[in-house]
């Protein structure tokens, strides 16, 4: 696998570069379809979306200086900058991107839950289209494998570089499956009664599961320490804050959808006795 996708003279035009910006677009192309379904004014998804951007990119980057080698970028500053070099975490950027969403929600007045519904389709088929440039790039790469569908990528690609003609994992193949998978699940029930959150939370949920599987195939993770990835701990706290939100929101919802049970005491209409009205939900 080739990271260049073409030159045109001494300007190289590369995969990463060309995925990112085409998830950008597409993701944006969606989330203002979605807004406008869900009535909210679609030139506020587009305002957000320069927000969000490099909010995400600050999140993925600051992400991978904390937990690859934080030392060393302390010893040398300037290279928390030089992303160019590689060095971005999609779940940084995840990180990122929602807080770039709580801050854009509160200022405009919109409910966080239901902003963040609208998106999750959007956000999971980016990270998929995302992942093409990880496997062309040569970047998130598996471990050493035997089977038939093992890659080999190209020796000046970071994978190339560590596994030289040893065919290896396609993990972000991997990933881009499932994330397609996951945003199939979303798109098909995003239309169906919940309440405000479920689509996000269940994102949140089914995408740190699949990447917590994936991780295990994964060459060149981050580790909080020796033997414990950083993806698994940040996914272990994604899914149980997941949970306790659909927990919370199906608790409401159950306790919403009860007769609220007043009394009375009318003694003109029921002779002083108490009268238990149930009035519709």
């Amino acid at each position: 696998m080739n990271p260049i996708l073409f030159k045109i003279g001494p300007v190289e035009i590369r995969w990463y570069g060309t995925m990112i910006a085409l998830a950008y677009l597409v993701g944006l192309w969606l989330a203002r379809r979605e807004a406008r379904r869900k009535g909210l004014d679609p030139l506020l998804m587009e305002e957000f979306s320069y927000i969000v951007l490099p909010a995400a990119l600050i999140g993925a980057r600051l992400y991978y200086v904390l937990f690859s080698d934080a030392w060393y970028f302390l010893q040398h500053p300037l290279k928390i900058l030089a992303f160019w070099e590689g060095g971005l975490a999609i779940h940084g950027a995840i990180l990122g991107g929602a807080a770039s969403a709580l801050w854009f929600t509160h200022r405009k007045g919109i409910p966080f839950l239901r902003w963040a519904d609208t998106l999750a389709p959007s956000v999971v088929l980016g990270q998929a289209i995302g992942r093409i440039g990880c496997f062309m790039n040569g970047d998130a790469f598996g471990v050493p494998t035997q089977m038939p569908w093992g890659v080999v990528f190209s020796p000046d690609s970071p994978a190339g570089a560590q596994f030289p003609s040893i065919p290896l994992h396609p993990t972000q193949l991997y990933e881009l499956t499932l994330d397609v998978i996951i945003f199939l699940i979303l798109w098909k029930i995003r239309k169906q009664p919940a309440p405000r959150g479920f689509l996000f939370f269940l994102y949140a949920l089914l995408y740190s599961i699949a990447r917590a599987g994936v991780e295990f195939f994964r060459a060149d993770s981050l580790y909080i320490t020796e033997g414990l990835r950083t993806a698994h701990v940040v996914g272990l706290i994604i899914i149980a804050v997941s949970l306790l939100g659909m927990f919370i929101l199906h608790h409401h919802r159950t306790n919403s959808a009860k007769p609220r049970i007043s009394s009375y005491t009318n003694p003109s209409r029921c002779n002083g006795k108490r009268t238990i009205v149930n009035p519709k939900p």
